[in-house]
C-alpha cells in the first residue's frame, strides 16, 4: 500500500476507485465500504485509493480535543492494508480544508488530483463546507463530472447502522463482546513494554507494563480484562488491568498485562493487546494476599473463558 501524507503528494497513472472519510475503527460498517472499493478496482485500469483525515474533523470544527480515537494513525494504516487498499492519502484536516465548497471539493480533489472514476461512501455521508451537500449533491456532481457514485444502503451493514460512537460508548462500558462485534476484529492496544513498580513480579503476576504514547487512543473501562498478544508467533492469553492500582495506592493510570503460561523479558518490545473480555472493574483490596487471592480467581476465569472458545 502506499501511503501519502497529502491530497498534493498522491501521484498516480491511472484512474481511481475512491472512498474517503475518518473510518476511526475500521468496522464492519467501513468495512463493506471499503470491500466494495477493491471488487470495483480493475488493476489493469484503475487503482483503490481511501482518502481519510488526521487530526480527526471533531477536533478541528468542534473544539474537541479530547475526543479519543479507537485507532491511532499507525494501526489504521495495518487495518487498510490488511483489507487490500491500493493507496491511502493521509491528509491533514484544518479550518482552511473544511472551508472548500463541495464543488471546490470535488473538482479539485477528487476530479483534478485523484482522477476519479468512482466514489462509493456510506448510507449517511455528508461533505463540503459545513457539511451541507449530500448524497443528490455527489451524484448531480457526478453527472457533471463525468464520474460514478454508488451508495452503501444501511440494511448492506448487518441492518444496524454501525458507528465509531457506539463503539466507543461500548468500551467505555466494558462491553466487549458489543464492540468487537461492530469492529468485526477485537479491539487492540498498541504500546511499548516498559518497566513499572514490579510489584506483580513479588507476588506470582509479573505483568507487562504498556505504555501508550498517543493520548487520543481510547482506552476502555477501567478492569480486568481476558486478552491475547502473539509472540515470537504464539498466540499467548493474559489478563489485563486498566486502572490505578489503588491497594497500592497508585496516583497514575496504568495497563498492565499478565500472560499466562509464559515468561520471558519483554522491556522495551512493541507489543499489540488485543481485548476479548471484560471479567470485573478494578477493586481496592485491604492487602496484598488479598489481591493475590482475586488475581488467582481472576486467573482461573480467564483459563475458563479461553477453553470454551477454542
Amino acid at each position: 500500500m502506499k501511503i501519502f501524507n497529502s491530497v498534493n503528494d498522491f501521484i498516480c497513472s491511472k484512474k481511481t476507485i475512491l472512498t474517503l472519510g475518518t473510518f476511526d475503527g475500521v468496522h464492519i460498517g467501513h468495512r463493506k465500504i471499503l470491500e466494495k472499493v477493491t471488487q470495483n478496482t480493475n488493476t489493469d485500469s484503475t487503482e483503490s485509493l481511501v482518502l481519510t483525515f488526521f487530526p480527526h474533523p471533531r477536533m478541528v470544527l468542534k473544539g474537541q480535543s479530547d475526543i479519543k480515537l479507537l485507532n491511532t494513525i499507525g494501526e489504521k494504516i495495518d487495518l487498510l492494508e490488511n483489507l487490500g487498499v491500493q493507496n491511502l492519502v493521509i491528509h491533514p484536516f484544518d479550518e482552511e480544508f473544511s472551508k472548500l465548497t463541495a464543488e471546490e471539493f470535488v473538482k479539485t480533489i477528487l476530479v483534478d488530483r485523484f482522477h476519479i472514476q468512482k466514489i462509493i461512501i456510506g448510507h449517511d455521508h455528508r461533505f463540503g463546507r459545513n457539511r451541507t451537500a449530500n448524497i443528490d449533491d455527489l451524484i448531480a456532481f457526478g453527472k457533471r463530472y463525468d464520474f460514478e457514485v454508488e451508495q452503501i444502503s444501511v440494511q448492506e451493514v448487518k441492518q444496524v447502522s454501525i458507528s465509531s460512537t457506539k463503539i466507543r460508548k461500548a468500551l467505555t462500558e466494558g462491553n466487549m463482546a458489543l464492540a468487537n462485534d461492530y469492529l468485526g476484529y477485537e479491539y487492540f492496544l498498541t504500546g511499548i513494554v516498559s518497566k513499572g513498580k514490579q510489584l506483580g513480579r513479588t507476588i506470582g503476576f509479573p505483568t507487562a507494563n504498556l505504555t501508550i504514547e498517543e493520548s487520543d487512543k481510547l482506552i476502555p473501562r477501567n478492569g480486568v480484562y481476558v486478552v491475547k498478544s502473539s509472540i515470537d508467533q504464539k498466540t499467548v492469553f493474559g489478563i489485563m488491568n486498566i486502572g490505578f492500582n489503588p491497594t497500592v495506592s497508585g496516583e497514575q493510570l496504568s495497563v498492565e498485562v499478565h500472560y499466562l503460561d509464559f515468561d520471558a523479558d519483554l522491556y522495551g518490545q512493541k507489543m499489540q493487546v488485543s481485548i476479548l473480555k471484560y471479567l470485573r472493574s478494578e477493586q481496592k483490596f485491604d492487602s496484598v494476599i488479598l489481591l493475590k487471592e482475586q488475581l488467582e480467581r481472576d486467573k482461573q476465569a480467564a483459563f475458563n473463558y479461553i477453553s470454551k472458545q477454542q
